[in-house]
């Protein structure tokens, strides 16, 4: 700041006080045309400087003639006593006209002409004040005026930034907790939800603990203490006193201390673009507010605050806390250019003295003070295609509109400008003369502080006090926004989704002045400007120095911010190194929100928002055991210890005391050079192949006539495969046995190829259960794909020629086997999928198809096969579309099994008469509760009908009946949310309840996984198959080989297909991320290289 600007912060800041003093000093009688004594009811305080509110009103009530006749006769009375003595009676008359019009013209001169009547002190437009006028400043224009100052105190000022290493008060512990009364704790593991502690006045030890404190792991393990909502000390760890007891509280000390046996520990996390609390689970129609779509304002509504819609009673806070996501931003929706300010959050349910659903308890800033610590404006704007489809504009006329806008902010800022240059002159003048009258002069030419508040928000963001965070996908939507910014001086904090940003970091980083991406790890392809997104998108940016933050956008269940820590899982093992990985939900996304020095980081001074993972965080399945916000924890430990009860917990020799310590790996990866040079030795016809370096496999009861030499396999044993002339030769022993030999024969003559792992691991082809795989490459263009089937009014449905088949929608070869979507099935080790017809609302889907996901799979070579694999329809809030209830279409579903039943003996190819029989299985999605119990009664009413659920959201709640009527199920609801109103008796997963998988595991349930089909429908988490199965199986008990089978011979048996003898050989555990190299696609007995190093591109 330069010595003149900081002459001008000093004299603003000190004006107030400046004008107030001399006001007094020149107006002491006060200010006004008439002494005070002399019947006026006015209460002047010449220490404030101001009338009281009776006064004013009293003032505005007078009229002009009634001031004019009272003060005039009293005048008159004492000028007549006095010049009675004096002076003759006409001389008198005289002087009494005189007077009278001398104290006329004043009086028009300060309130009549176009000032207006009536009223004590307005201000008048030039040419209505005299320069004797001009010395004197009335109540309203000394208010006027101060009130200017204080506005442009403002612009030049900022509210002092406390940084860690200076913080000694948390503000919301402060405020929230009122000498800590009621504070609720879950720390010990003998409280509960509903008891109250005083633990909250306690130091809390959380020992012996493995931290990553927001910028990197501790080389040693650490005791971290909170008091009043603070972390006060990070230290080397002392021994544990009591190993054998997980907490240890002694009611009377001032220390509370949890013994943590090397636990991972992170800082809370942070996500800084969410919808919940203002769109609230389970999602209604009324509780969205989160877009102010409306003619009265259209694209543009930056004065809108998300701050006035929140609903403290979202049932999602709680489950976004027990993911371990303490802080939040919440903003607007996406549906206009700029949607309005954001706020962030706590998620700390009922956080207040009170125990009560209250917004402002939530607030982050929640007990700051105005003005003696900074607080923090952010703005939601959108570019690209959301306010394109809702408005109709083009991009252009959406850059026009905001860029008229903007101009019209800066026409306003630079109008606070000049006033706030003239009011400093002004000050300059009265200094050096001690008068008012430039004062005066400022008023009547320039009037007051110029404000508009539709603007107010968008003056800020040019002056910088409002971030900008910007909804924005693709690169020439983020080069168009820098440009705007630069034009109109503001900066882009954040691109948010910015899928495309990893083509154009240097970009980014020349004109974004370090611009963050927020983004996310894997959901995509749903929309053209998301499908040109990478899995590697993440190490892309971080290795060209631009910061990535991961964040949730949580509105469905597909994009939960309970799982927000499963994205940098996803990101790191597609090349994010594993600091930046954690950075990237924690101290990244801080910064771009400006909070970074109260969260983001454990360290001295910070909020004790922490999290305590019962793994290492980075692993699949990952859950905290315990969260703290504010230094509250927000679990109940004994809850957890019940919920999480049958986990499998990984561990290794150097875990040491760390349970589930397992670092996790970077997917391996070659160069494309290698990549070409050895796939396309792979492809030779009738390749051999001798791959060594296998340590597991799970293969199981492969196929007599594809293994000649079969051996059994022992875990973490150095195998070795062979595959000859498109047979499998053997699998074994690669130090004795038949294979050895076979093995060394064939290195020993140099034949066929060969292929060394590190951590090989064989399993066969995984099989998925997709949304629209083959059918539609982006599901929101129907021209990327077959389209969708109408069934909204259909035909009598029994009509065979009204029923859909997926055989005839799937594309298969040429670009479409090597689209992104079948590119990142092959990614996740999947060779084969079932997809069924995509349909438009209606209760009847259609026929699924069976294919393979295969590089070179057609319609012409065997890549269907089986043509028919199972009758679809669906119960729910799509089955209204036909007849407007779900029980309509379960009576018409009933109608057309009968009746398929009573055709047997005719038509026996008909699809109802097969689903009546029980040839073609009959799937039926279904979340509800009521929709589930149906199906298990059309089971016990029609037992041939070979029943499958689908989806699956609530079936836990009737695991045992399942189990009973065998009717199998098809999960895709691993991790449920409740985003719409049938789902919301799902359970929460851990840490807050038991896993789905786990209660349908115990009841005896056969099931399987699948990714979620849920939300914009997609296949964009495909490649996650194995992670959904690795996820299922840790909190459902379930070993390795029965985790893979969910999501290979679980789904084959369910809906009776035939067994695969598709392999995959893979580079790392599949269940920990690993990454396939080799596929081979069983076909008549012949095993042939499906995929070879699978990519994104793939060829």
């Amino acid at each position: 700041m330069s010595g003149a600007e900081d002459d001008k912060l000093r004299l603003l800041r000190a004006s107030s006080s400046t004008v107030s003093a001399s006001s007094s000093a020149h107006a002491s009688p006060p200010p006004y045309p008439f002494p005070n004594d002399q019947g006026d009811d006015r209460s002047y305080d010449s220490k404030e400087g101001k009338t009281s509110r009776t006064t004013r009103r009293n003032a505005r009530g007078r009229s002009h003639r009634g001031y004019h006749t009272r003060h005039h006769g009293v005048l008159s009375s004492r000028l007549r006593i006095y010049l009675h003595r004096f002076v003759s009676r006409r001389l008198v008359l005289s002087l009494l006209l005189a007077v009278q019009l001398w104290w006329l013209y004043l009086w028009n001169s300060r309130f009549g002409g176009g000032g207006g009547g009536g009223g004590g002190g307005v201000i008048l437009p030039p040419g209505h004040i005299d320069r004797q006028q001009q010395q004197r400043l009335s109540t309203l224009e000394l208010k006027t005026f101060e009130a200017g100052l204080a506005s442009c105190a403002a612009l030049v000022t900022k509210a002092p930034r406390l940084e860690a290493k200076d913080r000694t008060v948390n503000p919301r512990w402060e405020a929230n907790n009122n000498s800590n009364q009621n504070v609720k704790d879950k720390s010990s593991s003998t409280s509960s939800s509903s008891s109250s502690s005083s633990i909250g006045q306690k130091t809390i030890i959380l020992r012996n603990a493995t931290l990553f404190d927001g910028e990197s792991f501790l080389p040693s393990a650490v005791d971290i203490a909170l008091t009043n909502g603070l972390v006060v000390s990070v230290s080397p760890s002392t021994s544990e006193s009591d190993s054998s007891s997980s907490s240890k509280m002694d009611s009377s000390s001032t220390t509370g201390i949890i013994s943590l046996h090397g636990a991972y520990v992170t800082p809370g996390l942070v996500d800084m673009h969410s919808h919940h609390l203002a769109v609230v689970w389970p999602l209604t129609p009324p509780t969205q507010d989160e877009n102010e779509m409306h003619d009265d304002f259209g694209p543009l509504t930056p004065f809108v605050r998300i701050l006035d819609l929140l609903k403290a009673y979202d049932e999602a806070t709680a489950r976004i806390a027990s993911g371990g996501v303490t802080t939040s931003l919440i903003i607007p929706g996406s549906a206009n250019i700029m949607g309005g300010e954001g706020t962030v959050v706590k998620n700390a349910v009922k956080p207040g003295k009170n125990g009560e659903y209250v917004v402002e308890e939530m607030l982050f800033e929640h007990g700051v003070v105005e003005g003696q610590e900074e607080k923090h404006r952010y703005m939601k704007m959108a570019c690209g295609e959301n306010p394109k489809s809702v408005y109709g504009h083009t991009r252009m006329g959406n850059v026009w509109v905001l860029r008229k806008w903007l101009a019209r902010a800066k026409e306003l800022l630079e109008k606070q400008d000049e006033w706030c240059e003239a009011a400093y002159m002004a000050m300059e003048e009265k200094k050096s003369t001690s008068g008012n009258e430039a004062v005066v002069s400022l008023l009547a030419d320039k009037g007051v502080f110029p404000e508009e508040l539709e603007l107010d928000s968008t003056v800020g963001l040019l002056r910088g006090s409002v971030a900008l965070h910007n909804h924005c996908y693709e690169p020439e939507d983020m080069e168009t926004m820098l440009r705007v910014s630069h034009e109109f001086g503001f900066h882009v904090k954040a691109f948010h989704h910015a899928l495309a940003a990893w083509q154009v970091p240097e970009m980014l980083k020349e004109y974004g002045e370090n611009v963050t991406v927020a983004t996310f790890a894997e959901f995509s392809l749903y929309k053209q400007e998301a499908y040109a997104a990478s899995l590697y998108a993440g190490k892309i940016l971080n290795d060209h120095g631009v910061p990535v933050a991961y964040k949730s956008d949580h509105v469905g269940e597909d994009t939960s911010a309970q799982y927000l820590m499963l994205q940098p899982v996803v990101a790191h093992s597609f090349g994010l190194p594993e600091d930046k990985a954690l950075q990237a939900v924690t101290s990244v996304p801080a910064k771009a929100l400006d909070i970074h020095n109260r969260v983001g980081y454990v360290r001295p001074g910070y909020d004790a928002d922490l999290v305590v993972w019962d793994a290492h965080p980075l692993s699949v399945g990952a859950t905290p055991k315990q969260v703290y916000i504010d230094g509250l924890a927000q679990l109940d430990p004994a809850k957890v210890a019940e919920n999480t009860a049958h986990v499998i917990v990984s561990a290794s020799e150097t875990d040491g005391d760390h349970r589930g310590a397992t670092k996790p790996e970077i997917r391996a990866s070659i160069t494309k050079e290698e990549r070409q040079r050895t796939c396309t030795d792979a492809r030779k016809q009738g390749q051999t192949f001798v791959i060594t370096g296998i340590t597991k496999s799970f293969v199981g009861e492969y196929p007599d006539t594809l293994s000649l030499n079969k051996e059994p396999a022992v875990d973490e044993e150095d195998l070795v495969l062979v595959v000859q002339n498109g047979t499998m030769t053997c699998l074994g022993s690669s130090i004795a046995g038949d294979c050895s030999i076979i093995s060394a024969q064939l290195l020993n003559k140099i034949e066929g190829m060969h292929m060394d792992l590190k951590n090989g691991h064989v399993t066969r082809g995984l099989t998925a259960v997709t949304a629209s795989l083959g059918i539609s490459e982006i599901s929101m263009v129907p021209e990327s794909g077959d389209g969708s089937v109408d069934l909204v009014k259909p035909k009598e449905a029994q009509d065979e020629d009204n029923i859909g088949y997926a055989k005839y929608a799937i594309s298969l070869g040429g670009s479409k086997v090597s689209a992104k979507t079948f590119a990142r099935a092959r990614l996740g080790g999947v060779t084969r999928a079932i997809q069924s017809p995509v349909t438009k609302d209606g209760f009847i889907v259609g026929v699924s198809t069976g294919m393979r996901t295969g590089l070179n799979s057609t319609l012409l070579n065997g890549g269907l096969f089986q043509d028919d694999v199972a009758m679809h329809v669906v119960l729910g809030d799509e089955a209204k579309g036909n007849d407007g209830s779900v029980s309509m279409a379960i009576e018409k579903l009933r109608a057309l099994i009968k009746a398929g039943s009573k055709a047997a003996g005719g038509d026996a190819t008909h699809p109802w008469t097969l689903v009546a029989n029980g040839s073609l299985p009959l799937v039926v999605k279904a979340s509800a509760n009521h929709d589930i119990q149906q199906s298990i009664l059309l089971k016990k009413d029609y037992p041939k009908v070979n029943v499958v659920l689908l989806g699956g959201h609530e079936a836990p709640l009737f695991a045992n009946e399942l189990a009973a009527a065998k009717v199998p199920l098809i999960l895709t609801a691993n991790h449920p949310g409740p985003d719409s109103w049938r789902k919301r008796e799902a359970p929460p997963g851990p840490p807050l309840s038991r896993s789905p998988a786990d209660i349908l595991h115990e009841a005896g349930v056969v099931f399987g996984i699948a990714c979620p089909i849920e939300g914009p429908p997609g296949d964009s988490r495909i490649h996650s198959t194995a992670l959904e199965a690795a996820w299922a199986a840790k909190y459902a008990g379930l070993d390795e080989a029965a985790a893979l089978d969910l999501v290979s011979t679980n789904i084959e048996q369910i809906l009776g297909l035939e067994k695969s003898d598709d392999i995959v050989v893979w580079e790392g555990n599949p269940l920990q991320l690993g990454t396939p190299v080799l596929a081979f696609q069983s076909q008549d007995g012949w095993l042939e290289v499906s995929s070879c190093w699978p990519n994104e591109e793939d060829e």
